[in-house]
């Protein structure tokens, strides 16, 4: 099974799928075409915008690349909570000159109907995060071809996406940007992640599916660690974020290396579900009052994030970003791949090097 993963790619380096118009199909087909894994991420997508960006992405690559899916989520927020929320940012829809979002807008992110488009038009590689497949449809995905991932946060989700039927597992540390892909949204448990060295070596421990880490690798010398702890590779966000081909805009592009965002946090300020993002004005004033309400709250404040990302203004968007942001490099995508990989073949060597006897 780690051979059918390693198949996929001649460098252990997957390009993490960014949702919000991040991972276009340029950017996933320059890192295949370079050697990697390429993602497309078709959260907050139609299921024919979907459709349309696999069919753009075979025309720029006949390399293998992936899509990712978010699985619906459970009635689970308060709508007492949103409400007061929504009165809350009445101020920042005043300020922004726009409608605070329908928080009703949907749950289920249109999931069957994206799975309907991977499984009539197969791809080499389906990933997944807030949750687990049924069994059924990973086994349906595997007979049309493709390699399942899911994410998960702890050993205990692992041992879960093993038993479903999963081809592998995506363990996400604490340290990654965006969302965090926790199965259930649990506020009590808010912060408690385990960073991703520790969850890699517990969930080495625990399945035997093969394992794909993520969360703040930013260069080779990480990847390195990570397949020595247990992963056969390394899924890279934040990393790419910056690059040329990424859609990512400028202002976030911008934000990653500048001096002013020194740090990132977890938050529920802009979709209701831990994020990881650089602290800005929105996520400090907002954050510690944001309640447990994905995606109710995502589309509530989905025309303010829109009208501060028109407006260039860094203080209003979600500048999602792991913690290792401020190593981002601007670099065509397919240059990155490459470095990374000398980096990740010139740590291998340092490591050998130490272990000889003479």
């Amino acid at each position: 099974m780690s051979s059918a993963l390693t198949g996929l790619f001649r460098h252990p380096i997957v390009q993490a799928p960014m949702a919000g118009g991040v991972s276009v199909p340029r950017l996933a087909a320059a890192v295949s075409e370079a050697g990697g894994l390429g993602f497309l991420a078709a959260g907050y997508k139609t299921a024919d915008g979907l459709y349309q960006e696999i069919k753009q992405l075979r025309g720029l690559t006949g390399l293998p690349f992936g899509v990712n899916l978010f699985m619906p989520q459970p009635e689970f927020a308060d709508p007492a909570a949103v409400e007061v929320y929504a009165h809350q940012l009445a101020g920042e829809a005043t300020w922004y000159e726009t409608e605070l979002g329908d928080p009703e807008s949907g749950r289920d992110d249109g999931y069957d109907a994206k799975l309907a488009v991977l499984l009539d038009n197969p791809v080499p590689a389906a990933s997944f995060h807030f949750g687990i497949p049924s069994s059924e449809t990973l086994e349906s995905l595997r007979r049309a071809g493709t390699f399942t991932l899911v994410t998960a946060t702890t050993p205990e989700e692992a041992l879960a996406v093993q038993y479903a039927g999963a081809d592998a597992v995506i363990a996400q540390g604490v340290e990654a940007g965006g969302h965090q892909g926790t199965h259930r949204d649990l506020p009590e448990q808010d912060g408690s992640g385990l960073g991703l060295l520790s969850l890699v070596a517990q969930i080495r421990e625990t399945v035997t599916i093969p394992i794909v880490a993520a969360g703040g690798i930013m260069c080779g010398s990480q990847i390195a660690a990570v397949l020595a702890a247990g992963a056969s590779a390394a899924q890279l966000g934040t990393a790419f974020l910056a690059t040329h081909e990424s859609g990512a805009h400028d202002v976030h592009k911008q934000a990653l290396t500048n001096p002013l965002y020194a740090r990132t946090e977890l938050t529920r300020a802009f979709s209701g579900r831990p994020a990881r993002g650089l602290v800005n004005r929105f996520l400090r004033e907002h954050g510690p009052y944001a309640p447990a309400a994905y995606p109710e709250v995502h589309h509530l404040t989905a025309p303010l994030r829109k009208a501060a990302a028109k407006a260039k203004d860094p203080q209003g968007m979600a500048l999602w970003a792991g913690q290792g942001h401020r190593m981002a490099r601007e670099l065509p995508a397919g240059q990155l791949v490459e470095i990374l990989a000398a980096e990740l073949d010139a740590a291998r060597t340092a490591l050998s090097d130490t272990g000889d006897p003479r």
